[in-house]
């Protein structure tokens, strides 16, 4: 093969490397993630060997402490791991190559806390206008702080069904309704 075609390919294949990259970085921001952390997962997904945030910071050309929050970041999240090889004393990051475990873990992190927040702010409201309820003498607020409390009930019936549901995603149960697909 001629040098300037094999030149010609490599460049060409960077190229749709990178730009499947910044898709990755682009559709991040479903999970909360900044696209910089997205490019940092993509640079770490393609990545054949681990890396060290020195390898991160010449790859995309960003600080060591944005490289270290970043990974921090996609560590919580069981999207990259920290991993070890022999004669290197430097930490090493490695992709999570199973999105589906991944997807899980941010699904389950995610939606738990604010189902949780939910729940617990309806039982507030509840006991506020339970108490609103016991110290007014108005039939027309009584009437609609029944009616309040009848939404806040379905909203807490609601955000416990969506609690199940979570526990079946965060324990993998999910997967025997919606099959992962294999290569």
């Amino acid at each position: 093969m001629p040098e300037e075609n094999y030149e010609k390919d490599w460049d060409k294949y960077e190229q749709t490397i990178e730009q499947f990259v910044q898709v990755i970085a682009k559709n991040m921001n479903l999970y909360g993630i900044t696209s910089s952390v997205g490019r940092l997962y993509g640079t770490l997904f393609f990545s054949e060997e681990p890396m060290t945030l020195d390898d991160m910071r010449d790859a995309l050309e960003m600080s060591k402490t944005s490289m270290s929050t970043g990974v921090r970041t996609l560590a919580d999240m069981k999207m990259v791991e920290p991993t070890f090889k022999r004669g290197i004393r430097k930490d090493l990051y490695q992709s999570e190559e199973d999105w589906y475990k991944s997807f899980t873990s941010l699904f389950g992190n995610r939606w738990r806390k604010h189902t949780e927040s939910n729940i617990e702010e309806a039982n507030e409201a509840i006991e506020e206008l339970e108490k609103i309820y016991q110290n007014t003498d108005s039939l027309e607020l009584k009437n609609k702080i029944e009616a309040d409390i009848e939404r806040l009930d379905y909203a807490k019936n609601y955000y416990h069904w969506l609690m199940k549901f979570i526990r079946v995603v965060e324990s993998g149960e999910i997967f025997k309704y919606i099959p992962k697909n294999e290569k």
